[in-house]
């Protein structure tokens, strides 16, 4: 235990005791022989900015949490399905949308179509939810898709299944934010023009919201989607009583629709498809929750399962009764995309009034807040990827507030760019969305038809037939959404997938060459090393910063030089008499450099101290030492050391070379204070 004892007297005969001194306590827990824990002052910053820099960190993103704390930073079912299922249910507010979008391509006729496409649609919710229900029991650590692939189906196919949720993560935010922001506009036009600027703001709102935490996320997220659920039914229920009475206005009119030029006048079998395609990004985000089961309060599986029913049925209800109610009243999208779909329907059966009003501040609302499902499954996915060792290791770092800062930040500059390259159009970025999500779908259910024949547990038939039924509808659908929207830009998905396994791959490939590189038998007595070490010290004359490093090189070995490097030979000269005479222990070497240049000549004059050993014997160690001198702010740090960071960013990785950098910090107060010992007093 790090402390010591001082005995104390008392005022009376005998009374003597023992005050425990411990010079750790204010910073470390003792939690066992050998073994302490950091409080929080431990981490606390001791420069200026480093402090400033917390203080700001903590009012944007709140205090750090320790990771004991993780277990209360769990969901309830309530919080999470606004945090995990925001998504998946806002689609209800442009999915019927896209599916009129085709329709009204083929004419007047073609429209009637948009309540059968909306049903099947909402079949293969019921398909996808089901399946995805046993994902979240069979595999109960999270990773989705990604996770059932890997157990089931190879390597190549996870990271598959794994680059496409990826992509579609980021597309979730970029199209979540854009069609929020087009509900924003739908009631104040005069925005129109801003919606890519407005859209890149409310990211990075969403971004900072989601580094506080989970718990605090689901607090922002809660009200905004039960808002929006409980007005989406009202619309619903008073919409469909108004057209079961009879209202003049919902007698389910042929719309008077006129096709752009080239467009189809006659209904046909590829324009269902194509409509299905496009609504079914209705399936946007359902598996979320089995991506994040571990954020789910415990028992975990079974919540998480309970909250994907919950949000399969608010989704199938809105979605489908939309779709009746913009039948019903003969409603079809706007081509100037002034006004959205949804917001014609709520005001149709709302009037202008104020309930019209809320109910697009909530769709939007939820609509920017449902980009939160891509901020928590692109990241968790992440952290499993780096576990895995297919992406960079700073993706698993927690950050100070329990959330994956690094996932964090890359998708949100990602879908900032995929906003502004499509200036947030909705339309626009559609035809790239949902085609990775029915890929992720597809394979993960191939991967539990696997998983439940090698296992052949209870019920296991009837389970494997639900996930081959799953399976082969959703890859039918990718194959149908792949294939038609490859003219509107899906091709862009078709070959970014492919890209990003070959990186998580050629990564993996990486950490493999540096793990076989480093590797320690387990077995091996590792025994005290008989090379023998050179110390060299390059110099720029004889001050306190020089002789710290001197003196530690010192006690590194005996072996030690300082290195003079100068293009003036009178100058190195004087030096070399100074420092006979002040150190005459340590061999001086002048370089000559005719070329004024410092780090070429002194890393040739290593190569030649290599050079000159015998090559019976195994070469030594060099051990650079390099003096650096401490600024005592910020601001005058950047006056000094160059050379050494010059020196660094050359010798690190060379051969049998260790790089040893010894600061030298200036004492507080106008001058140092000299002590009879300190050989840097005397001139």
């Amino acid at each position: 235990m790090i402390g010591g004892r001082r005995p104390l007297s008392g005022r009376k005969v005998g009374d003597r005791r023992v005050r425990i001194e411990r010079p750790h306590s204010a910073y470390f827990r003792y939690t066992g022989p050998g073994q302490l824990t950091a409080k929080r002052a431990a981490n606390v910053p001791k420069t200026g900015i480093g402090r400033a820099w917390a203080r700001v960190k903590a009012v944007a993103i709140g205090r750090p949490l320790a990771s004991e704390e993780e277990i209360g930073e769990r969901l309830s079912k309530p919080k999470a399905l606004a945090v995990f299922s925001s998504d998946a249910i806002s689609s209800s507010a442009y999915a019927s949308e896209e599916i009129l979008r085709i329709l009204v391509l083929g004419g007047a006729a073609a429209v009637v179509w948009s309540v059968p496409v909306a049903l099947s649609i909402a079949v293969l919710l019921v398909i996808v939810t089901t399946s995805y229900r046993q994902v979240c029991h069979a595999y109960p650590s999270g990773g989705g898709a990604y996770a059932v692939a890997r157990a089931n189906l190879g390597v190549r196919v996870a990271l598959l299944a794994a680059a496409a949720l990826l992509f579609d993560y980021v597309m979730t935010v970029a199209v979540s934010i854009a069609a929020g922001i087009a509900a924003t506009t739908s009631v104040v036009p005069e925005l129109l023009p801003y919606r890519a600027e407005l859209a890149i703001a409310a990211t990075v709102l969403l971004a900072v919201a989601n580094l506080r935490g989970l718990r605090e996320s689901g607090n922002i997220f809660a009200i905004p989607t039960y808002a929006y659920v409980v007005g989406a039914l009202a619309l619903i229920g008073i919409g469909l009583a108004r057209v079961v009475a009879g209202d003049p206005s919902a007698t389910f009119p042929t719309p008077t629709v006129v096709p752009p030029e080239g467009g189809f006048e006659v209904l046909s079998v590829i324009l269902i498809v194509r409509a299905f395609a496009f609504g079914s990004v209705a399936l946007s985000g359902t598996e979320a929750i089995t991506n994040g089961v571990p954020a789910f309060k415990p028992p975990e599986a079974r919540n998480a399962a309970n909250t994907m029913t919950a949000m399969g049925l608010l989704l199938g209800t809105i979605f489908v009764g939309v779709s009746i109610l913009a039948f019903a009243f003969g409603i079809v999208p706007d081509p100037n995309e002034e006004v959205t779909l949804i917001a014609q329907v709520s005001q149709q059966v709302f009037g202008d009034g104020l309930v019209y009003v809320l109910f697009q501040v909530a769709t939007t609302l939820i609509l920017v807040l449902a980009a939160n499902t891509g901020f928590n499954g692109a990241p968790r996915l992440a952290r499993i990827l780096a576990v895995d060792g297919f992406m960079p290791r700073q993706f698993a770092i927690v950050g100070d507030r329990l959330a994956f800062s690094w996932g964090i930040g890359i998708l949100t500059a990602s879908a900032c760019l995929l906003i502004w390259l499509n200036d947030a159009s909705v339309p626009a970025l559609i035809p790239l969305y949902s085609i990775g999500i029915f890929l992720s779908f597809s394979i993960s259910q191939a991967g539990m038809v696997r998983h439940w024949y090698d296992e052949r547990g209870g019920g296991w038939r009837w389970k494997l037939g639900l996930n081959l039924v799953g399976a082969v509808v959703t890859g039918l659908v990718f194959v149908i959404s792949a294939g038609s929207k490859i003219p509107n830009g899906a091709w862009i998905v078709l070959i970014t997938v492919p890209i990003l396994v070959g990186l998580m791959e050629w990564v993996r490939a990486q950490y493999r060459g540096q793990e076989a590189e480093l590797f320690v038998a387990p077995e091996a007595v590792v025994p005290r090393p008989h090379r023998t070490q050179r110390v060299v010290v390059p110099v720029n004359g004889i001050n306190r910063a020089v002789i710290q490093a001197v003196n530690v090189g010192r006690t590194i070995g005996s072996d030690i030089r300082a290195v003079y490097v100068t293009d003036d030979p009178d100058a190195g000269e004087e030096l070399r008499e100074r420092w006979i005479r002040q150190l005459p222990d340590v061999p001086f070497v002048v370089v000559e450099s005719p070329y004024r240049a410092l780090v070429g000549p002194f890393v040739a004059y290593l190569d030649v101290l290599d050079h000159t050993w015998s090559p019976e014997k195994e070469a030594p160690t060099t051990v650079v030492v390099l003096p650096e001198y401490v600024g005592r702010r910020w601001s005058d740090r950047f006056l000094y050391n160059q050379t050494a960071r010059r020196l660094r960013a050359v010798l690190v990785g060379r051969e049998r070379t260790v790089i040893l950098d010894v600061p030298y910090r200036h004492g507080r107060g106008g001058s140092a204070a000299k002590a009879p010992d300190d050989p840097a007093a005397t001139p």
